[in-house]
């Protein structure tokens, strides 16, 4: 039994110094160059203090859109919404069939095509509150996307940048702000 414990406070203390030894990287909590310029992308503010009617205009202008609602949390101001979409590309799947017959050709297989993407679920994360700005609402989108390969495996999942995606959303949102401020 004492050996036991011997073993085991050896263990932990080993574990306490290897553990005191990890740094945390410089940088780590450093925002990229083009943070505030991606940021400001993702958001606008709107001349209301009604944040239920914006939030009924974003659910909206989602299903509009394409999504599927999965989550809305009027109180918090918070609508989660997802879609389904086709994430095959041609060239891809071109390149990887040409490494794989180029494989086969020297006697290996590579099996590419299993990494090719296949499909994609597009996330979408809406934040409404009010602004600290006077008597504004304060609205934030951020998009990300899952995409499966052949395999069915994860092989990305990022954040999508693109300004026009973020811009169409806005522009119908206005739209939809809009027509709900006249009962259009």
């Amino acid at each position: 039994m004492r050996k036991y414990l011997v073993k085991i406070f050896l263990v932990l203390s080993l574990m306490g110094i290897f553990s005191g030894c990890a740094t945390i990287p410089k940088g780590f909590l450093k925002p990229s160059e083009n943070y505030l310029a991606h940021r400001q992308l993702q958001m606008r503010q709107y001349d209301t203090k009604d944040e239920k009617a914006i939030i009924t205009s974003v659910a909206g202008v989602l299903q509009d859109l394409g999504f599927t609602l999965s989550e809305s949390e009027t109180d918090l101001g918070l609508v989660s919404a997802y879609k389904n979409a086709d994430a095959t590309n041609p060239a891809q799947i071109t390149g990887a069939v040409m490494l794989d017959l180029v494989s086969a050709f020297f006697g290996s297989y590579a099996n590419a095509t299993a990494g090719c993407d296949k499909t994609q679920q597009v996330k979408a994360s809406v934040v409404v509150k009010p602004s600290l700005d006077g008597p504004k609402v304060t609205v934030r989108v951020t998009f990300q996307r899952i995409v499966w390969n052949l395999s069915n495996q994860i092989s990305r999942l990022e954040t999508i940048k693109e300004p026009q995606i973020y811009q169409k959303f806005y522009e119908s949102l206005s739209k939809s702000i809009f027509l709900e401020a006249q009962q259009i």
